[in-house]
């Protein structure tokens, strides 16, 4: 059964560095995309970055473009979001997911991980 094991979440001052980790096991193979969404409290789950396993096409979010990047390995299943200039906002739980399509809608992501905290505070 596939399976995604997200890591690298903690906490940061804001403007620092965190670089988030997604290791996929299992058929993931057949997705041909993984995104990374984030869910603060209180609010629904929102698009940040995806990329084409295939291609190494990326998509961003417009709040963070020019400040997160989304890569991926696929020698072994291991999706990344390098996310700098952390601001306030970007507090949440971060989660990544795949799909068979390239969509910024949740519900669209058939594999999702467990998730982890990001949390930008002094």
């Amino acid at each position: 059964q596939a399976q995604l094991t997200e890591s690298g979440g903690g906490l940061v001052q804001p403007g620092g560095s965190l670089r988030l980790s997604c290791a996929g096991s299992g058929r993931i193979y057949s997705s041909k995309l993984m995104g990374w969404f984030r869910q603060a409290g209180g609010k629904e789950r929102e698009f940040v970055a995806a990329i084409r396993w295939g291609t190494g096409r990326t998509y961003y979010a417009d709040a963070v473009k020019g400040r997160f990047t989304i890569s991926r390995s696929t020698a072994d299943n291991t999706g990344y979001l390098q996310m700098n200039d952390l601001k306030y906002e970007d507090t949440a739980t971060y989660f990544c997911a795949t799909a068979t399509s390239y969509s910024t809608f949740a519900s669209d992501y058939n594999i999702w991980g467990q998730g982890t905290q990001v949390t930008a505070s002094t």
